[in-house]
């Protein structure tokens, strides 16, 4: 049964938040939900309430949309989850994406890590119910869930969560919510500034959420929206600013207010740091960025920063990866003019950017323009903490704005000029497919998001390109594998869209290329131990010449080269774990990344065996590896079992 409502017209008068007697407000609202005033939303200090209302007003069925990662209405989410787990005759199907949840350790060093951080990144986090039944394989079979993208690797190897999974482009989900006949949202909302405003703050999720208001209005669907307030949100401009009145429920007391979901920051590795070096020389002046979250674009903006602030350390440091800043596709000198950002996700690093003076190109009077955001609590405290007038220099849009050119295409072409869209995969093939969001067996590891749509953009903009970073390996059970594979069953990017591919060992500019170029070129930037058996492979399917000898200069692709090239600046602190500051303390920032390589070897015996040995054969801790023990809780171990922790982690600390 579809709802027809329509959002009264605005009349005299305002609804108070933190202007208005809170206490007296919910004392007359608590029991009744009734109406403050008839020209705004239905107010409720009770969640169970509301939901009961909601049930009834929509027939006892309900298609519910949260949005994507951080913006949930966790509380209404899950007040309906816990009705209709109690009632199989209410239909509850839940439409959303990057449900948010705490990491579980998955061995005793990451508890002993993870659970004193707890507190300053989930700990007062509400979980989702439908997340834990999911997880736990209980969900009702009266309630749905399917996700557009899935929370990194978090959902491998869970049936019903890879069965209900819904794979589309970002700007295909509208579409896809208003033909599943969504008659309910549930966003989180940021109160107005001034106490008597009238206009609240998507916020960190207008991404979709301006889109179905906007298709509201215009009479293509019709849904009940609801509004949480929570104070912690930073008030963003753009068009997450929106009138009250769009909103027929508001959801808001103290007792509802919770922290925001912080994401630990990871660190950077001296690859990681390699490709940021290589992507920053691909950035020109007065043109337009767009990157990803992640360690690798952390160490984008720390390079961007470098060439700005620092630029003849930044300009050594090419010169150390073999690079010739005055060859092609090489812009190194500082950035004058200034970049444009424009970007699916607000990260942490943009704002580091614009501190510094790189992102300062205006586009109808803003900096950034960016579809959502995610982030640490420090990020979070800095937009916070931000002057308004700085802040709205960031302007929160519909991803239908951000992800493509289309409607106003001129407009945004000419501020979109000498875009460069980075973003990371997991593997890409010697033709050029890139691999971002899926295995070979179907298993889907996070989601397409936005990735095809940049990488389509910058086919389409002149002088656009679309830059894909991935390291050239990982370890896995101790053992190094190539991400450059010579073909894979599974593909996110095809082919036809190849462009500037991006590893530690350099750039293969992919675009309008042969195929047996586009291979020469992309062994070019492949680990030297990997490449003899790749090339054998393309000589055999007869895709290059059978005589084709891989140049000598590109025959040392080799970590032990990027050490000598990059290993002193590492050292001596011009490329650190944490280039854009961190919420750990210093012993956490030495333990997160010796960990992280620990957890890399797990599973090898001969790889442990190594590491046992080498932290036996110390002669007792530093300072800095004395406090890190403490953290632990390893300084005086008892037992085996903890003497064998403190040897792996000395080992691995060194």
């Amino acid at each position: 049964m579809a709802v027809t409502y329509q959002t009264p017209a605005p009349e005299g008068g305002s609804f108070p938040f933190a202007g208005y007697d809170l206490a007296h407000r919910h004392q007359r609202g608590r029991a009744s939900g009734r109406i403050v005033n008839p020209a705004k939303p239905h107010w409720f200090a009770d969640p169970m309430l509301l939901a009961d209302t909601l049930i009834e007003r929509l027939d006892r069925r309900i298609v519910l949309a949260l949005p994507l990662g951080l913006g949930k209405a966790n509380h209404l989410a899950n007040a309906l989850y816990a009705r209709a787990a109690a009632d199989p005759s209410l239909s509850l199907t839940i439409l959303t994406a990057l449900t948010l949840e705490a990491p579980i350790a998955r061995s005793e060093l990451a508890r002993r890590l993870l659970e004193p951080m707890a507190e300053r990144f989930y700990a007062h986090y509400p979980p989702l119910a439908y997340a834990t039944a999911l997880r736990q394989g209980t969900l009702p079979d009266n309630i749905r869930v399917q996700e557009f993208f899935l929370a990194p690797g978090r959902w491998l190897n869970h049936p019903q969560a890879q069965q209900s999974y819904q794979c589309a482009n970002y700007t295909q989900v509208l579409e896809l919510l208003i033909d599943q006949g969504v008659n309910l949202i549930g966003q989180l909302v940021a109160p107005p500034p001034d106490p008597q405003g009238e206009r609240v703050s998507l916020s960190c999720n207008p991404d979709l959420s301006v889109d179905l208001l906007q298709a509201r209005a215009a009479g293509r669907i019709d849904f009940l929206a609801v509004a949480q307030v929570n104070h912690a949100l930073p008030y963003m401009g753009g068009e997450a600013a929106c009138p009250l009145t769009n909103f027929d429920y508001l959801l808001e007391d103290p007792a509802l207010e919770f922290p925001l979901f912080g994401l630990p920051q990871r660190p950077v590795s001296l690859q990681d740091h390699a490709i940021g070096l290589q992507v920053a020389r691909l950035i020109k002046d007065g043109g337009t960025l767009q990157i990803g979250i992640g360690s690798i674009g952390d160490a984008i903006c720390h390079a961007l920063i470098l060439r700005h602030t620092d630029n003849p350390a930044f300009v050594q440091l090419l010169q150390g990866l073999a690079i010739d800043p005055q060859g092609p596709l090489c812009w190194h000198r500082p950035l004058h003019q200034g970049l444009y950002g424009l970007s699916e996700m607000l990260v942490e690093g943009f704002l580091t950017l614009i501190e510094q003076g790189v992102l300062k190109r205006e586009v109808d009077g803003v900096l950034l323009h960016a579809g959502f955001f995610l982030g640490s609590p420090r990020f979070y405290r800095t937009l916070n903490e931000w002057p308004a007038r700085q802040r709205h220099k960031i302007a929160m849009m519909p991803i239908s704005f951000v992800n493509q050119l289309y409607p106003d295409s001129s407009a945004k072409r000419n501020a979109r000029s000498d875009a460069r869209f980075v973003n990371s995969a997991m593997l890409a093939t010697l033709l050029g497919a890139v691999v971002s969001d899926g295995l070979a067996d179907g298993q889907v590891v996070s989601g397409v998001g936005g990735q095809y749509n940049f990488a389509a953009m910058a086919q389409e903009l002149p002088g656009a390109r679309s830059i894909i970073t991935l390291p050239a390996t990982r370890t896995r059970h101790g053992r190094r594998q190539s991400n450059i594979c010579w073909n894979y069953p599974h593909t996110t990017l095809p082919r036809h869209l190849r462009d500037l591919l991006v590893t530690e060992y350099g750039v293969a500019d992919l675009r309008g290329q042969c195929d047996a170029e586009v291979i020469a070129r992309v062994l070019a930037i492949t680990d030297s131990e990997f490449q003899p058996a790749l090339l054998a492979q393309a000589q055999a399917a007869g895709k290059i010449a059978r005589d084709y000898p891989i140049p000598s200069a590109q025959r040392n692709n080799t970590p032990q080269r990027l050490q000598a090239a990059l290993g002193d600046a590492r050292r001596q602190g011009l490329l650190p774990p944490f280039p854009l500051g961190s919420d750990y303390s210093a012993a956490e920032e030495r333990l997160v990344p010796a960990l992280h390589h620990l957890g890399e070897q797990a599973g090898s015996l001969l790889a442990m065996a190594r590491l046992l040995w080498r932290g036996q054969q110390r002669h007792g801790p530093d300072a800095e590896q004395s406090a890190c023990l403490a953290r632990m809780g390893l300084s005086q171990p008892r037992g085996w079992r903890e003497r064998l922790y403190r040897r792996l982690l000395l080992a691995v600390l060194e």
